[in-house]
């Protein structure tokens, strides 16, 4: 850590060595492994561009110019030189520094992200601002292949190549989003890697000018770079890119720090929209991490000799993973679909095992959405597996291609709710205020494993329209494997008490059973309600209730505005019911990162919580 100390803004960079520079991307490359094994986080991103982040805060002016990491999940060597190293070991933590550049942490942080394919828009945004304020700083958009296929990206290629503004693009391309990246774009970009007779060119004439004096030998080789982007055009089809408007340079080794350093000096002083093409190796530096780079992508805590995980439990997403396999090999019209993440979303073993009938369309969460609901009307039962805080991208989809024509395609949106470390950027705390409102939907939340398994045979043999399942980034308890099929609408009834009614959705019905056993300790008994359906309600037992309580509280891990509260609420204004509606959910606030439990508790939304809600009602 000698060299990683002496690091405290990206200025200091400048007063290192070459050599110096190598040492210290070796000791950041410790420092993530080891922090990230207690901690858990995006290892292989930020792993693979070390080299890359010292060149560009060595080249760049970072107290002036504007570094924007596209989704930020490569952040950590950031962090670690831009006055975060002390306290690094909190990444991911409570209070904690965030796994994510943030504008709120550090002045470095230009642009908060999360989410893919947002730093083309915003690098125009801001050379926009610039260019009116009459300065000239740099503008540097950090962006990765995967995220570059998506259409926002493009959108902002487009537009950058039009208006001509100096900002400079760097693709990280290490052949990967998250799983390994899809589509056409990734293969014409693998090719302008790949490229045979350019790259034994170029190979060929760095071993020719080495038998040469340095003087002439560096003079040889600056026209050589010359000579070799001119010669470029002709071999490796990077035409795409200059037809955009851009001066494309690269590929480049993304882990050869001189070559880097000298090429952004260069690009540094050139004008005009700018893209320069650096090949990196996804976990770079850890066997473990580069051997498995989806695993290591986003992992849990783990142990640095054997790369194993620590925590090993039944989670929703195997459970969803594992039903939906079983029944598309009892139904052929089942298809499997997800946005580049194939293991997040449980998807693994089904692209294994039914490959003929599994896409991952990459990081395109409007194009999966439509493409399903084509599927759906031409007779196919598409289920569309997406995190809920990805799944808002493609909202008009749901709206305009899904619900506008009735399309019985089927969502299984994952990680709603709280998802703990990753923070306010992936949290899932509204797909029950945006679902809810869409006309046609059928929106569902099973409180276990098994609920989960019985709703998605219910969503394939509905067929009458849309249907939303879900679920929460948690452990859950699986009892019977294949429950029978549940009539659309239906509640549960759990438990019979007096004083107060509580409805509870979810991921919530378990902390609410858990809330009942606390008070019963104090002679307080609800009854409770599992909601295992937010729209349709099921109006008989909600009515039942309306007649024979006061008071009704619902417990939604989700936006109180919006969510079952305000369908419950609206219900009984309807029906013109006196019975007073206490809507218990997610603080009305971006809420921060932490454990997830540790984030429920803090909402006070964990079974000592609910239960003192409770208690102040009765």
């Amino acid at each position: 850590m000698a060299l990683l100390n002496r690091i405290k803004e990206p200025k200091d960079l400048k007063d290192l060595s070459l050599d110096e520079l190598k040492g210290l991307a070796e000791e950041i490359r410790g420092e993530i492994i080891k922090t990230c094994a207690n901690t858990g986080g995006h290892v292989a991103p930020s792993l693979g561009v070390v080299e890359l982040t010292l060149a560009l805060y060595r080249v760049f002016d970072a107290e002036r110019d504007k570094i924007i990491w596209d989704v930020g999940h490569q952040t950590y060597a950031q962090k670690l030189i831009t006055g975060r190293a002390k306290k690094f070991h909190t990444l991911r933590t409570y209070k904690g520094i965030s796994g994510f550049p943030k504008r709120s942490e550090s002045k470095y942080d230009v642009f908060d992200t999360g989410h893919s394919s947002t730093s083309l828009s915003a690098a125009t945004g801001f050379a926009l601002a610039r260019d009116y304020r009459g300065d000239d700083y740099k503008i540097i958009s950090v962006i990765g292949d995967g995220s570059l296929g998506a259409g926002m990206a493009f959108e902002a290629l487009n537009h950058v190549g039009h208006l001509k503004k100096d900002i400079i693009v760097v693709l990280n391309d290490n052949e990967r989003s998250i799983g390994e990246s899809v589509g056409a774009l990734s293969q014409y970009l693998n090719k302008v890697i790949t490229t045979r007779t350019y790259n034994r060119f170029r190979d060929d004439l760095w071993k020719f000018l080495e038998r040469f004096p340095p003087y002439f030998r560096d003079r040889g080789r600056n026209l050589a770079k010359r000579i070799q982007e001119g010669l470029k055009g002709m071999y490796a089809p990077s035409v795409i890119f200059e037809e955009l408007g851009f001066r494309y340079i690269g590929p480049l080794n993304g882990h050869k720090l001189g070559q880097l350093i000298d090429t952004f000096s260069r690009v540094k002083e050139m004008h005009g929209p700018r893209f320069v093409h650096v090949v990196t190796k996804k976990g770079k530096g850890y066997e473990h991490a580069e051997h498995c780079p989806e695993i290591f992508h986003g992992i849990g805590q783990y142990c640095v000799e054997t790369g194993e995980t620590k925590k090993k439990t039944t989670s929703f997403t195997a459970v969803f993973g594992d039903a939906i396999v079983r029944l598309a090999k009892g139904n052929d019209k089942i298809v499997a679909i997800t946005a580049g993440m194939t293991l997040g979303t449980g998807l693994k073993r089904f692209s294994q095992e039914i490959p003929d009938r599994f896409y991952d369309v990459g990081i395109c969460e409007q194009h999966a959405v439509t493409m399903a609901a084509a599927l759906a009307l031409d007779g196919y039962i598409p289920v569309c597996a997406i995190y809920s805080t990805f799944l808002q991208r493609a909202y008009d989809q749901i709206i305009h291609d899904v619900s506008l024509q009735n399309a019985p395609v089927i969502f299984a949106v994952d990680r709603a709710g709280l998802v703990g470390e990753d923070g306010p950027t992936h949290h899932g705390p509204f797909d029950l205020s945006y679902l809810t409102c869409v006309p046609n939907l059928v929106v569902s939340a099973p409180s276990d494993g098994s609920e989960l398994v019985a709703l998605l045979k219910t969503a394939i043999k509905y067929r009458r329209g849309p249907f939303v399942l879900r679920y929460p980034r948690s452990s859950c308890y699986l009892g019977d494997a294949d429950p029978s099929v549940l009539p659309v609408g239906s509640w549960e009834i759990l438990n019979k008490g007096k004083g107060v009614a509580i409805i509870a959705t979810g991921s919530m019905v378990k902390q609410a059973q858990d809330a009942l056993s606390l008070l019963k300790n104090k002679g307080i008994i609800p009854t409770l309600i599992n909601a295992r359906f937010v729209k349709p309600l099921d109006a008989e037992i909600l009515s039942d209730l309306s007649r024979n309580f006061r008071t009704i509280m619902t417990i939604e891990e989700n936006a109180c505005h919006g969510g079952l509260g305000t369908a419950v609420f609206e219900f009984c204004r309807e029906r013109d019911i006196k019975a007073k509606i206490h809507c218990v959910g997610l603080p009305d606030r971006f809420v921060e990162h932490g454990a997830r439990q540790l984030l429920l508790t803090a909402s006070r939304m964990d079974a000592e919580g609910i239960a003192e809600r409770i208690h102040s009602l009765i």
